[in-house]
């Protein structure tokens, strides 16, 4: 994977995001900026202080960095507590502190073969822990875990960021995980920064189809079917194409707004994905509705939006 200028600023103890498509290279990314993987070319600094790669030092890694594989790395039939005794730099109190904080204290003496992938997912973030690292890196944490072990995990880092000095940077390609976490987002795309910012800014108002594609649903509508949405002309290029989120398309059985046939619907726990044909218009769009919504396939509904939702992407 070829990263060029790949390079951001960010304040201390802020939480990004670095979000992007299956192979985009968010491990390889990760790697190297903790010093695990040697880049090809180039340089990678954490402020003054270039981190070298483990073709230029014997033990690969950054003391002021910790790197938490989605793959937990722990060695088979240790105790936890000697594991964590062997990564501890500290006083014997700070292994007592972490495994509070992770939520490990009960699994001390058990072997690390008779663990559960969250429970060792935890305590590898303990062992990283234990190295008092500034920056922490999170490469994919939850992809592994359950539901259940899934928001276990997500509270622990959640009191890491506020209990400890510590800045992160999680890698992920679900959103669910990351709009709602993240300060700070950053899109990459073939080796580059497609798009950074607030996560509420980069879901409003994606830079691109596959910026808008990674955060959520999106319907792409040309002006024509813009236009039946909004229900006035839409001022805007003809030529190109615009995207709204089946959020901002409000549903209604009442004879006001485009006409359309419900085609298909999809079920989503707290909402129902609608997919519906426009009578007027060759194309069809997906619209969120309330799970209570009585709706049949083959019924005839009324849609309308505003054109503020309306964002231009190509």
């Amino acid at each position: 994977m070829l990263f060029r200028d790949f390079n951001f600023n960010t304040e201390d103890y802020n939480r990004i995001a670095i979000m992007g498509s299956t192979g985009a290279g968010k491990t390889t990314l990760l790697k190297m900026m903790a010093g695990l993987m040697q880049p090809d070319s180039g340089k990678i600094f954490i402020g003054d202080e270039r981190v070298l790669g483990p073709d230029e030092k014997l033990i690969a890694g950054h003391p002021l960095i910790g790197y938490l594989s989605q793959h937990y790395e722990l060695r088979n039939n240790y105790y936890v507590s000697e594991l964590l005794d062997m990564a501890n730099k500290d006083a014997a109190t700070r292994i007592e502190e972490l495994s509070v904080l992770c939520n490990i204290r009960h699994l001390l003496n058990r072997r690390t073969d008779a663990l559960s992938g969250g429970e060792r997912q935890r305590i590898a973030l303990a062992r990283v822990l234990l190295t008092n690292p500034k920056w922490l890196l999170l490469d994919e944490p939850y992809s592994n875990l359950d539901l259940i072990q899934k928001r276990m995990m997500m509270q622990v880092i959640e009191n890491v960021g506020k209990c400890l000095e510590v800045s992160l940077i999680m890698v992920s390609h679900d959103a669910s995980d990351m709009l709602s976490w993240a300060e700070d987002m950053i899109i990459i795309e073939g080796g580059n920064i497609v798009q950074r910012g607030k996560p509420a800014d980069l879901y409003h108002k994606p830079a691109n189809m596959h910026v808008a594609g990674l955060l959520g649903e999106y319907n792409l509508c040309d002006v024509a079917l813009i236009e039946q949405l909004i229900n006035t002309s839409f001022t805007h290029a003809p030529s190109k194409k615009y995207i709204i989120r089946p959020e901002y398309i409000f549903m209604s059985k009442e004879k006001k707004g485009a006409a359309a046939i419900v085609t298909e619907s999809y079920f989503k726990g707290g909402y129902v994905l609608v997919s519906c044909t426009l009578k007027n218009h060759a194309g069809s769009v997906l619209v969120s509705a309330p799970p209570s919504q009585d709706l049949n396939v083959g019924e005839e509904i009324y849609l309308n939006a505003s054109s503020q939702y309306v964002v231009q992407v190509a």
